[in-house]
């Protein structure tokens, strides 16, 4: 279906939920009433919560019919809530962001309109300032970006920043393999390599302020580590289908 589906990978999300889904309808509420989209869908992806978030998620779907949910019936990590949000998500472009809403929901007018101008597949966002985030995760990001350009020749300035636009129709040949958080990588270097067309633009950033990301602990970074080795051989052979 023509319009824009955001979707949300939640985990023990009861705190944000219905904040990032407001957020989404009204971003997209706009966009329809301006004539710029036909549609939208708010998908969320809950992750076999512990808490009251699937409830909710059930809650909000049953009032409007532009919200629907996706259970899991045990926990799969971000890489299999992704996959099951771009499976899922019923509409031919698609949102994929954190439901802590790291940056402002209205830039998705902005990257609508540059993934319509510029002819992308995928709008890729990086942020201006980081430096919220502490010392520690900064070293990690930047050694971690270099390393995904060096081995696989995407220059992308923030890889696994969770703002990317992306047609639904490249998922004709991107398979995503992932279950943990090299899924972001594998999305971008999958595209590129197939030669789908990426652009990127700045956003401003804001750090979660409840809760607390594990986006840098010792087990998602070796988890990375490691499915980013066993990949590298395939992501490497991918030769270009689409021509620009």
């Amino acid at each position: 279906m023509e319009g824009i589906t955001v979707f949300y990978p939640m985990y023990n999300e009861e705190l944000y939920i219905r904040r990032a889904v407001e957020a989404a309808k009204e971003v997209c509420e706009l966009m329809l009433t301006a004539g710029g989209i036909p549609d939208y869908e708010v998908l969320i992806v809950d992750d076999a919560s512990g808490d009251a978030t699937g409830r909710i998620a059930d809650e909000l779907s049953s009032r409007d019919r532009h919200v629907s949910v996706v259970h899991h019936p045990a926990n799969r990590g971000l890489g299999g809530s992704l996959k099951t949000g771009f499976s899922n998500a019923r509409m031919d472009v698609i949102l994929y962001s954190d439901t802590d809403l790291p940056f402002d929901m209205m830039e998705l007018k902005t990257a609508y309109r540059l993934m319509r101008y510029y002819e992308a597949d995928i709008v890729s966002a990086f942020r201006f300032d980081r430096t919220g985030e502490g010392l520690r995760r900064l070293v990690y990001s930047y050694v971690y970006n270099s390393l995904i350009q060096f081995l696989f020749g995407l220059r992308i300035k923030d890889v696994n920043f969770s703002f990317k636009l992306v047609k639904k129709e490249i998922f004709e040949y991107v398979k995503l393999r992932s279950e943990g958080s090299f899924i972001d990588a594998e999305l971008l270097i999958r595209a590129h390599r197939y030669g789908y067309r990426i652009i990127q633009f700045g956003t401003n950033y804001f750090p979660r302020s409840r809760g607390v990301s594990t986006l840098s602990s010792s087990g998602v970074i070796m988890k990375i580590v490691g499915e980013m080795i066993s990949m590298y051989g395939e992501l490497r052979s991918i030769r270009p289908v689409v021509r620009r």
